[in-house]
Formats: structure tokens, sequence, C-alpha cells
């Protein structure tokens, strides 16, 4: 009797799942992708309407060679890949490259690996949604046409073996704006007035409060400066006390008049859990919170997709991490509110379910946030089977899941307004009245500050003369993981699958450095970006960017066909390249045969080239800007007791010994970009990883 064949993705899939099915059953992983375009030459048909050329990968053909076996007398084939474009692509090229019936093709997913959710999958099966399959095609082309032809002109005008992409070129220019914003920005001094206070009314005697200055005759004195900035405008709050010779004046007329109570305000504020994660706050905290790169988190969070053995079994511990949507089963919310119920109390639940709406632009609200599979597996029960990486990343999803559900934190909140003569002065301090989602959640940066009991018309004293406290007005900070990812997110840059592979890419390509968890732009990575907006603007455009995303979610939708989007980008960026593919020349001559100099830029920095190479090959070199010195730390060297002093690598700073080259000893903690490098663990079927296809060139 023929078996039914079941595909997954990776091995590890493939051992959790197959405990789950019934002895009909043969389950078989694909190793990822099977099929792709060409790797050396542009793989796509431009006069044939566009037409992708698919060869077979490599590394899959003799994974394929056993797969057309077992589907050869398959009773049914069940496609199981992950659910979104990626995975619908990886089944049409399954079951088109091994020419499998249409009336045996099942095609099922879920959100979770666990026996309910597969076994519930296997009863609707459904075709493949050619959208959606489009939709990844049209990216691919799109990437492709833009990394194929682009790299040359960047080969021929900046230095051998550069490559641009589609959505890399924005998170670059992103970064490399951001440097040249810190690099104009004018700081300023200014400077704010604070009065440490006790009230003078009995029930509040002895207790002191802190109170800031507000207004100076009526007129406020703090002030917003908006800077106009490539992503969105950066605001900076001042005071007008920006003479510091006058902060004396007015800290003597302050501790000259009496200081009473003009005004109360008392309210009672609840504050929301925020909702459960999707793949970028995923990212975001777990860089924030975990210091993990985002390549790293999704590697993990992969891990526990897939399943961990668990006291003996294989179960896979948080729903699909690919994902912008904030949707959660009913089934894990009844779950939740019994667990919550029963773990913390009836008061910790609300009288109805938490639901939380997508905000971010083409959400995918079939699927599902990422959750725990079940809440009672809580990181106390699994913590022992996980390893150390692990059980952080899963304590952080399972602890915001569970906040999600569990009812508002309370708060009393007073403000209290002063009157000192011309000076005005505001104090404000809130007490917790109520947890609730705070219990399980991490809160450790929240500042409570109680304010005694004051009324209206109370005399307070100062308990010491008011203090002046200087500040420096600071220029927009450079992008972390978190902060990129959270803009990108913000103006629809790429979507939850690329976001990793998009900082991967432009860290292996040296386009920039990592400096304090912090990206800086290389020489090469400004070159690069310059060139782009100079020839190629709306490549490195948001807006332009952002409405590429848009029009592949149509596609995906069913709304457009694909190679209209295609068709529509090509007039434009074909006519640009022929623009583009002008040497730029100096008005220096080449001494050699007087024709212009051009200028390039290799690894080593700029120089300048001769522009009749390679008839003549004439190059003066630039003399680069000369580098800081190097900064002790203030340690010596264990193995030979010189200073040790700080340096900066491909990756950013790291404390070496300074007599290197005769001591060559690294302070190894201090690496910076720790095991971000590490290549993928054997059978892991993350896409974004290095061996795989990139989700964009």
């Amino acid at each position: 009797m023929a078996k039914n064949v079941l595909i997954v993705e990776s091995p590890t899939k493939e051992k959790t799942i197959k405990k789950y099915l019934p002895k009909d059953f043969i389950v078989a992983s694909s190793y990822g992708h099977v099929r792709d375009l060409p790797a050396k030459t542009l793989g796509v048909k431009i006069d044939a309407d566009f037409r992708p050329e698919y060869v077979w990968l490599p590394k899959a053909k003799k994974n394929v060679a056993h797969l057309k076996k077992l589907v050869a007398k398959a009773a049914a084939v069940y496609l199981a890949t992950d659910f979104d474009r990626e995975g619908e692509a990886i089944a049409w090229h399954i079951a088109d490259g091994l020419n499998i019936p249409e009336d045996r093709i099942k095609r099922i997913t879920f959100h979770e690996i666990t026996k309910e959710a597969i076994l519930g999958a296997l009863k609707k099966p459904r075709a493949i949604d050619a959208a959606l399959v489009d939709a990844q095609a049209a990216r691919r082309i799109l990437d492709r046409l833009v990394g194929y032809k682009l790299s040359p002109l960047l080969w021929k005008k900046i230095a051998g073996g550069l490559s641009a992409g589609r959505v890399q070129s924005v998170a670059l220019r992103l970064i490399v704006e951001r440097e040249a914003e810190i690099a104009a920005f004018k700081s300023s001094d200014y400077w704010t007035i604070k009065a440490a206070l006790k009230s003078s009314d009995s029930s509040a005697a002895g207790k002191t409060f802190e109170a800031n200055l507000t207004k100076i005759d009526g007129e406020k004195i703090e002030k917003e400066t908006t800077y106009k900035l490539f992503a969105g405008p950066y605001k900076i709050k001042t005071t007008v006390l920006n003479d510091e010779s006058v902060l004396d004046g007015h800290i003597a007329k302050i501790a000259a008049s009496p200081f009473v109570v003009s005004a109360v305000d008392k309210k009672r504020q609840e504050r929301r859990a925020a909702p459960p994660y999707a793949t970028s706050t995923l990212q975001q905290d777990a860089s924030r919170r975990l210091s993990f790169y985002a390549k790293k988190t999704m590697s993990v969070a992969q891990s526990l997709y897939e399943g961990v053995d668990i006291g003996g079994e294989t179960v896979g511990l948080i729903t699909y991490m690919r994902t912008d949507s904030l949707n959660v089963a009913s089934v894990a919310r009844a779950e939740a509110r019994e667990y919550i119920t029963k773990n913390f109390g009836e008061k910790y639940m609300p009288a109805s379910p938490n639901i939380y709406k997508t905000k971010s632009k083409g959400a995918q609200e079939a699927h599902e946030a990422i959750r725990p599979t079940s809440i009672k597996r809580s990181p106390e029960v699994v913590g022992k089977y996980l390893s150390r990486e692990q059980n952080l990343l899963y304590s952080l999803v399972w602890k915001r899941f569970a906040a999600s559900q569990m009812s508002p934190a309370a708060f009393d909140v007073a403000s209290a307004d002063l009157r000192a003569g011309a000076y005005e002065f505001r104090a404000v301090g809130r007490t917790m009245l109520f947890d609730g989602w705070m219990k399980v959640y991490d809160n450790s940066d929240e500042n409570y500050s109680e304010l005694p009991p004051l009324a209206q018309g109370d005399n307070c004293a100062l308990v010491s003369p008011p203090s002046a406290e200087k500040h420096s007005a600071t220029p927009p900070p450079r992008y972390n993981e978190a902060s990129l990812i959270k803009t990108l997110e913000e103006y629809g840059i790429g979507r939850p699958s690329t976001y990793a592979s998009i900082i991967y890419t432009i860290m292996q390509r040296r386009y920039v450095e990592l400096q304090d968890r912090r990206f800086t732009p290389t020489e090469t990575g400004t070159l690069v970006t310059e060139f782009l907006k100079k020839h190629f603007a709306d490549i490195v455009d948001l807006a332009f960017t952002a409405s590429a995303e848009e029009g592949l979610d149509e596609i995906a939708e069913g709304k457009k066909p694909w190679k209209d989007l295609i068709r529509n980008f090509w007039g434009k960026f074909a006519d640009q390249i022929k623009q583009a593919d002008v040497t730029v020349l100096t008005d220096e001559k080449c001494p050699e045969c007087s024709a212009p100099l051009a200028e390039r830029a290799s690894r080593y920095g700029r120089f300048l080239a001769c522009s009749a190479f390679p008839k003549c090959r004439y190059i003066k070199r630039v003399k680069p800007a000369p580098k800081a010195p190097p900064v002790p730390t203030g340690e010596n060297c264990p193995e030979c007791g010189a200073p040790m002093v700080e340096r900066t690598g491909r990756y950013g700073k790291f404390a070496a010994c300074s007599a290197f080259p005769k001591c060559r000893h690294i302070k190894k903690e201090n690496k910076p970009f720790g095991k971000f490098r590490r290549f993928k663990r054997k059978g892991s079927s993350d896409k974004n990883s290095a061996s795989e296809p990139a989700a964009s060139e």
C-alpha cells in the first residue's frame, strides 16, 4: 500500500513532526530551498517578459533525487513548508521541479509544531497559493535585477568586489545619513533648576520631594527644536536658561521667595501591557535586553520553533517566529486566562481577553504573534532542558505573552504646581496601586517617586539651596540593531524574514562597522551610498522602497500581476544604468598620458587612476586621514605586562596589547561580535543564513 509523504524544510522539524503522524506517513526534509536563480548569471530573461530561469541548487541535488523516489510512489504528497511567501515558494518549487501531479499535492500550514496543530493541519489541506508564489518570485527577480546590474557599476566606479541590494542599500543610507547628521549637529549648553522641598503642613511634615522650574514670569522656560533628518524629524527639548551668567541671580531670587502650592492634580492611571512579540519587536527586545544580534535571535528562535527534547519528547516551544501579526489563537488565549487565574489570582485576569491589532503596513493577519505553544511550559518548567541562549530567549517570549494577557497595572499619579515669587515649579509623583502584568514582565527600568499629601495653599520650605544642572543638546544617536530594525519597520522597508539578513549583509560587505554596538559607516559604505544617491535616487529612497513592498503585498493578495511591478521598475532603472555608466573624471591629468584621472576606491582607501586604463595603468595614491592614536584602557596585558589599548577592527572596538606585533594578546570577552558570526547549526532551515539565498540581495 502506497504511503503518504510529508515534506518539511529541516531535519529538526522532520524529527519533531514524525512522532505525531500516523504510520502510513513518511516524513522527509527539503533542507531549505531546492531551486533558485543561477548563482553566476542573471537568470532572468528580460527580453522574454522577465521569465526566471530556475536551477537546482548544488547542495540540494542529492536530496532532490531522494525526494523524487519518495514522491513517485506516494499516494499523496503533503507540502508542510513554512507559513509565509518563502515557504509557499519552496512548496511550489518542490511540486513543480519533481513534476508531482496536481491531484496528489496537498499543501498544509501551521503556526506551531505541536501534535494538535499538525493533526489539525492534515484535516485542512489546500492547493498551493499561486499569488504568494508570484510575490516571492517578484521579490527575487526585483532583487536580482538590482544586484546584478548595479554591482558591475560599483566595481567600475568605486572598487572591485562591491555589490548593492535593493533593501540593504536603504538601510545603509540610513546609517550614512545619520553619520552626516551627527557631524553637522551643533551642540549647545543649557541649564535646569531644581528645588528640594518639604511641606510645612503637619500631615506631610518632614517628607521631602523635588520640583523642577517650569516658568519665569508666566513664560515657559522649556523649548523644543526640531531637526529635519532623512528618516523623519528629531526633536530636542532644552530651556531658555542658556546663559550661565544669569543663573546665580535666578537662584538667589528663588531662595529668597516662599514656596506656596498653587494647584494639585490627582488621577488614577492604568497602563496596559505591550502586545506579544512580532519578529521586529522580538529582535529589538533581544538586542536591548539580551545583547543578541538579530541573526542570533532568529537562529535561537528557529531552534525553539522546530523542537527541543523535553524529557525524552521533542516539542516545539514557540509559534512561527517570522511574523508581523499580533493575533493570538482563541485556544491559546483561553489557556492563558486559565493559567493566570490559577497561578496569580482572579484580579490578574482581565474581565475580557486582551486583543491587539497590528499597526505595521502589509501585516499578514492570518498569522499569529510569537508566543509559547503552551503557557503551561513556563521557563521554570522547561529551563533545565534548554541551552543558556534558548532559555534566555524563551523566557523573554513567555513573559511577554503572559503579561499581554494580564490585567493593566494601576497607579496614582499626582502633580503639584508651586509658586516662588515670579518662578513656577512642578513636582510629579507616581504610586503603584496594582502591579498587574508587571508581576511577570521585567520592568526594572521603571522609576517611581511619591509626593507627600499636598493641598492648594500649603507652604513649603527649601531643604537646601536650589541647584542648577548643566546639560548639552546631543545629536541624534547612531543606529543600533534595535533602532535600525524599528526604523525599517516604521517605513515599511523589508519584511520580518529580511531584517536579520539586511543587517548581516551590510556588515559582511564591510559597509558599516560596530562601535559600542552602534553602526558607523565605513568609507566604502559612504562612497556606495553617495554614488547610489546621485545616479539611482529611487533605489535608496524610503518612500520608493516602501511602495515596492506594498506592490509585493498586492501581488501576494492576488490584486496585481507580478510582471506589472517588474515592468514598471525596469523601464526607469534601465535608463539610469545607462546614464550612470559614464566615468566621472577629476580635473587632474595623468602625468604619463595626459588623460583625465578618475577617482577610485579599494579596500585600502581612495586613489586616483588613469581613465585610459587598461592602456595606461598610472595610479596616484591619496593619503588617508591620520588615524587617532589608540586609547589606553587602564589595564595591563596579562601575558607581557604592557598597557592594553582600545583598537577598532572590522567589527568594532576591542582591547589589545600595545606591544603588538610582539605580543598578540586580545581580551576575548571584549570581542564585539561575540557569537554573531557562528555558522548556522546543522540541519537548520533558517532561510536568512548565509548558506541560503538571501531574502533580498
